[in-house]
């Protein structure tokens, strides 16, 4: 067996097998209410999944104790992060919640980590997609997101009927100029966390006008020259399904994110538009058949999985650790 040994965050970590893994998922949560319950999902689906890397939750102070004990006991690394907000008195945005969506910004701080696929709580993998992470490194990778939602109904791309995800049905008028750029939706996306790529987010948010969608439209124009987008498999934004159902396969989708309105399956009474199709109710029912699913616990799981060692944080220059699992 190997001796080498990995250093992060200058302390050592140990002997190759007790090595912190380098790549990983993470998600973000805050405050005390029923996300919680997504993140128990997603840490599940993973598993199910068999994905081979951690699921990291960034939460915020607000995020309750309970709450935590929650996600640990479902293997997942729990992060506390402290909040990022736009400059101030810039809070005019399509859903006033959007404003702590900015606290994502500190995920490119876990430098511990090489590489990491970012997961919205309202997400569900269905299919495994570790391969994801071994897409060239230098770039930013999301899935485009759809205009046809009256969420856009303030922009000129719903105005005039324009989507990117079939731009050859309405053509975009030449006299409004060059057509926008490329767009990500960022529930899920692929990214390097760089301490050098942190700060210069930071910078040039106290220097931006916020805008209707908040961070997304902030990471989209910082990460525009670098990104390339990726099939909606990864990303399968529900409101695909009525907008541009002739570009969905279902049976090949691998990750479903539950963002239309009334979708989410913890909340989901069916009442609210297009949530009596027989896909969405399908789809809800999937995610809590895995939710439900006590063999996917952690406890339930094997025993004999590896584990990392991995320090969180120091306390006069001596680190504290948490135990990871080798799967979230």
């Amino acid at each position: 067996m190997s001796t080498e040994t990995v250093i992060v965050n200058c302390s050592e970590v140990g002997s190759e097998s007790m090595a912190m893994p380098k790549r990983a998922y993470v998600t973000f949560l805050a405050g005390n209410g029923d996300y919680v319950k997504g993140v128990v999902g997603l840490a599940k689906g993973l598993r199910k999944a068999k994905s081979a890397y951690p699921l990291v939750v960034a939460v915020l102070p607000d995020v309750p104790q309970d709450h935590r004990e929650i996600l640990e006991s479902q293997g997942c690394i729990v992060r506390e992060i402290e909040p990022v907000y736009p400059p101030e008195n810039q809070t005019q945005f399509a859903m006033a919640y959007y404003v702590i969506n900015y606290s994502k910004l500190r995920i490119w701080e876990f430098v511990e980590y090489s590489k990491m696929i970012y997961l919205d709580g309202d997400i569900q993998v269905f299919g495994n997609i570790d391969h994801l992470f071994e897409y060239p490194d230098g770039y930013f990778y999301a899935v485009m997101d759809c205009f046809c939602e009256k969420t856009w109904r303030d922009t000129p791309q719903f105005k005039i009927g324009y989507c990117q995800q079939c731009p050859e049905t309405i053509q975009w008028p030449a006299e409004l100029g060059p057509s926008p750029p490329l767009y990500f939706n960022a529930g899920m996306f692929i990214y390097e966390p760089k301490l050098s790529t942190y700060n210069d987010l930071l910078n040039t948010l106290q220097v931006t006008p916020t805008t209707l969608f908040a961070e997304q439209d902030f990471l989209n124009m910082f990460f525009r020259d670098i990104y390339r987008p990726i099939p909606p498999v990864y990303n399968l934004v529900l409101a695909m399904l009525w907008r541009h159902p002739g570009k969905i396969d279902l049976d090949k989708v691998k990750v479903v994110h539950y963002c239309a309105a009334g979708a989410k399956p913890w909340r989901y009474t069916g009442k609210e538009e297009n949530m009596q199709r027989e896909d969405i109710k399908m789809l809800v029912d999937k995610w809590w058949k895995i939710y439900k699913d006590e063999s996917l616990d952690y406890k339930n799981t094997s025993k004999d999985e590896a584990k990392a060692t991995i320090p969180v944080h120091s306390e006069n220059g001596v680190p504290s650790y948490i135990t990871a699992p080798s799967a979230a």
